[in-house]
């Protein structure tokens, strides 16, 4: 059985962590704000675990390559742990900063689904409400639905009114 050199293991430490920490970043980002969006400083979270997570297994590979067991070679390890580390944290930095601030579109209103076409699902009567399946922002919607008219299953519809976030009023199309 072969044992793992004690400069190989602490630089596995260091990666192990650097890769809990970035998980903990990208996967729970909310934990690690407390109060206010930039608390991460100039510095962002996801850098500093890119960081530590290549030095650490860089220099983990450099160390078990040059078989360092002397203060020297596990300086030389730690060195092309750092060659590792650099591009990788700016390009966690380049890659969290460009996730931070991407354009999304803004979210549908009900004043978006006026003048949406749709299909009645549910029939429709004079006093009552029936359902209706429009598409608001690609993505089919399920709606109640009010009419002047009573309106039978599969009539071609167009709202003419949100009168509320779930429930609209329709005219035959």
């Amino acid at each position: 059985m072969r044992v793992v050199a004690t400069g190989t293991l602490i630089f596995l430490i260091i990666g192990g962590a650097g890769v809990g920490v970035l998980a903990l970043a990208l996967l729970g980002s909310e934990l690690l704000h407390f109060g206010h969006a930039d608390v991460d400083g100039p510095i962002s979270t996801e850098t500093v675990a890119g960081f530590a997570g290549a030095f650490g297994f860089g220099g983990a590979i450099v160390n078990e390559l040059l078989g360092a067991r002397t203060p020297a070679l596990i300086a030389g390890a730690a060195a092309g742990g750092l060659l590792a580390a650099v591009p990788t944290a700016w390009l966690a930095s380049r890659l969290s900063r460009a996730a931070r601030n991407m354009r999304t579109d803004p979210t549908p209103t009900r004043d978006d689904l006026v003048g949406a076409l749709g299909l009645v699902v549910t029939p429709v009567p004079a006093n009552g409400y029936g359902e209706v399946r429009v598409r608001l922002a690609g993505q089919p919607v399920k709606l109640s639905a009010r009419a002047d008219q009573p309106i039978p299953i599969g009539a071609q519809v167009f709202v003419v009114q949100a009168l509320s976030e779930t429930s609209v009023h329709v005219e035959t199309y």
